[in-house]
Parts: structure tokens; sequence; C-alpha cells
């Protein structure tokens, strides 16, 4: 097995029993996964070995989340503690912890109905708010501290996709929809699994503040019952969106890659196509770029199809707490609609959208407003972005090939159709 985990030195630590079986999920982008059998049950056993995420400080702060989450009542898997009660083992220099194994299966938004896509929403709202309840307001006000957890990290002496059912771990290429690295790439678990000027965009202005430079504003009253929002509802200035200059580099010289190749293939056709017409509705839209984000607030941070395991027709468990930070919430909203409803053709099922963000809004609190301005953010995001090229070329990493036709042709739809967009999102 490559990599194989020390698993007697990690299993004497947990009173998990000895191992029988223990196989490797398929290898995701970041972090590695394995399904473990011992003689007292099912495990999912995490490596995580991503250095951006890996810190010992990070990972307990992330399981701390999951745990006071649990006791909220939010679906989620927290690690399972060893015999000192910390639930991060590192040995070798690796950092491991060891989770229930959860049953269910991912579901994509096409496999959703319109009630489904509300509870979707209305969970992610929950998540958010749930995290004003108990991460650190400081957190929100630097982004950096990060919250006191039980779970902390220990050495061993010598001696974090997966597949349907794991809590969390390592992710697949195939099938569902990705996200830019750092917000939706199931980057470490594998699961069952032309351009005009947009319309309305002046009437949308009126909803969407960041088109005009002020922030998106968030409701003026407190959640109930969640005494740290007060405090937590700081407005705090994010970069602003891409520098069109930079991306205007970036597509020359993966133009210049694109010529380069050989032999040309069916992609290489593709991709020139798609970064011209790029080039282009960046030239018709330069003028368009966000200021900055809305409020911030401790989000999940990977709020995709892969991270969310069902049970029947509910969520069983959200899984992968890897990207746990304090973000823009209503873009993840955004981003996370994006992922779970586009469809193969590039574009999004609209009328699930707007299930999904009325759920959402009442759920989180977030306003109208807010959600427009994070509709402006993520298309500006992704008018701006090449990550799957960069791969390709860069990289020479061909796993998210197969993502580009509908990712690259969704842009060029949702500028056309940005009312619409927006509106499926606010109305």
């Amino acid at each position: 097995m490559p990599h194989a985990p020390p698993l007697g030195t990690l299993l004497r630590q947990y009173a998990a029993g000895s191992a029988l079986a223990c196989d490797p999920v398929d290898q995701g982008l970041l972090n590695r996964g394995y399904r473990l059998r011992t003689t007292r049950g099912r495990y999912f056993l995490k490596h995580h070995f991503d250095p951006e995420t890996a810190a010992p400080e990070a990972i307990a702060r992330q399981h701390g989340a999951t745990q006071r989450l649990a006791a909220l009542g939010v679906p989620v898997a927290p690690p399972l503690p060893a015999h000192d009660g910390r639930t991060v083992a590192v040995v070798g220099g690796h950092a491991y912890a060891l989770h229930p194994w959860i049953e269910g299966r991912h579901r994509h938004g096409a496999q959703l109905t319109a009630e489904q896509c509300g509870r979707l929403g209305a969970l992610l709202g929950v998540v958010h708010a749930s995290l004003e309840r108990v991460m650190p307001v400081e957190g929100c006000e630097q982004g950096e501290k990060s919250a006191p957890a039980r779970g902390g990290a220990r050495t061993a002496e010598g001696a974090p996709d997966s597949e349907p059912g794991t809590p969390s771990g390592a992710g697949t290429r195939g099938g569902g929809c990705l996200a830019p690295p750092g917000e939706g790439v199931p980057d470490d678990r594998h699961r069952a699994r032309a351009g005009r000027s947009a319309p309305g965009a002046e009437r949308a202005a009126s909803l969407c503040p960041a088109t005009t430079g002020a922030a998106g504003a968030r409701a003026d009253k407190p959640h109930a019952g969640h005494p740290h929002v007060q405090n937590a509802e700081t407005t705090t200035p994010v970069d602003a969106g891409a520098d069109p200059a930079a991306t205007f580099a970036l597509i020359d010289d993966l133009l210049a890659r694109v010529r380069r190749h050989r032999p040309a293939d069916s992609f290489d056709e593709l991709a020139r196509h798609r970064l011209l017409e790029r080039r282009s509705l960046l030239e018709q839209h330069v003028g368009r770029r966000p200021p900055h984000g809305g409020p911030v607030g401790w989000v999940h941070g990977d709020f995709h199809p892969f991270n969310v395991l069902y049970r029947g027709e509910a969520p069983a468990a959200i899984v992968d707490w890897d990207r746990l930070g304090v973000k823009p919430r209503a873009e993840e909203a955004v981003r996370a609609a994006a992922i779970f409803f586009v469809r193969p053709v590039g574009t999004l099922d609209l009328p699930k959208v707007r299930a999904y963000a009325r759920a959402y809004r009442r759920s989180a609190g977030a306003t109208p407003s807010e959600l427009a301005a994070a509709v402006h953010r993520v298309w500006w995001e992704r008018l701006n972005d090449f990550w799957m090229l960069r791969w390709h070329y860069e990289r020479g990493d061909t796993r998210a090939d197969s993502q580009f036709p509908a990712a690259s042709a969704l842009v060029v739809w949702w500028t056309r159709e940005y009312e619409a967009v927006c509106d499926a999102f606010v109305g």
C-alpha cells in the first residue's frame, strides 16, 4: 500500500481494537484517507498530509469546531479521542485523525427535489449561524486566532475522501462539479458517485452594492439565541476582486502554453477557444471589479456535494472541515450553489438555486443585498479564474480536465444571464 499508515502505533493510542483491513480510498488533491476495519468496528483514518492544512493547531481547531457543532445538533462527524483525550496523533512527523465511519451517499443538485434544495440551503445557514455561536468572536475580527479545542496534537515515539460512508477523506475528480482550490475543491475525499454586456446590470446594481463600491449589509437584528452575533457581525474589508491586468497576462501565458503543447488535441482546442472568449468578456466587463467583500464569519470553506453525506432523504453529515476559516459567508453560499446546481452544459438550475437561496437567507439571517453582492464577487472570481488550465498546462495534472467544459461554459452563461442569476439568489 503506498504511503501505508503506521497502524500499530496509531491504534495503540485509541480504544479501536486491532486492524483487520485498511484500504486506501481514491487519492484526493491534498490529504489521504483510509477505510479501516478493526476488531471493534469500522472507521475512517485521515492522514492530514497537505502542508497548508496539516498544522496540528489547525487540525485541532477543526476538531474543536465539529465537536461543538455536534453538541448543537449540527450533522457532523467529529473525530474520536485517543486514550489521553486528544484527537490528533503525530507519528513520524505526520498528523492523523480517526473518525467513525458514517454510512451515506453524495447527492448532486440534479438528484435533489426543490424541497431538498431548500433543506440544503437551510443546512448551510445553520452551519454559519452555529459557527457564530461556537467559534471565538476575535476570529471574525482578525481571521487568524484559533478556537480552543479538546483535540490537540501529540507525538508517538518511534513509534486526514473516502468512499460513501466516510466522514472525511480523499476525493475523486470524476462526477460532480468542482470549484476552485481552497473553496469547493474536493481536495481530500471520494464519494459514491459569447460575451455581451450582462443585461439588467443597472437594475442589479441596486441590489448588488459590490458593483458600486459599497459592502453588502447584513440584517440589523441579531440571531435569536446567538450571544456572539453582535461582535461576529464585523464587516471586515478583504482583498479586492482579482486584478484584470494580472488575468490578461495569465491568459497570454496560457495561450502560449497551448500553442506549444504537442501533439495538439481536443482539449487544447477547447482551451484556446475559452481563453480567447474569456479575454473578450473581461475586456467588456473590466470596469466591474468588486472592491471588497461583505460581512465575514466562520465558514466551512469547502461546502460541495462531495462533502455532504446523505442517508435517505436527509443529510447525515457534513465532512472535511480542512478549509474552516473566516471569510465572507454569503460567498460560500453562492459558490456552493454554483457547484451543486451546475448542469453539464454549463448553466445553473435557477429554480433550485432560488429554493436553496431563500432557505439559506432565512436560516443564516442574510439579506438579499448581501447575497447579491456575493453573486457579483463570485461571478468576477470565476471570470478571472483559470485553475483547471493552470493545473493542466503548468503542473501536467489532468485530474480536473473532465470538469473544464462545464465550468468554462458556466462563466459565459453567467455573464449573459447575470440578472437572472442575481434574481435567483435574492428573489
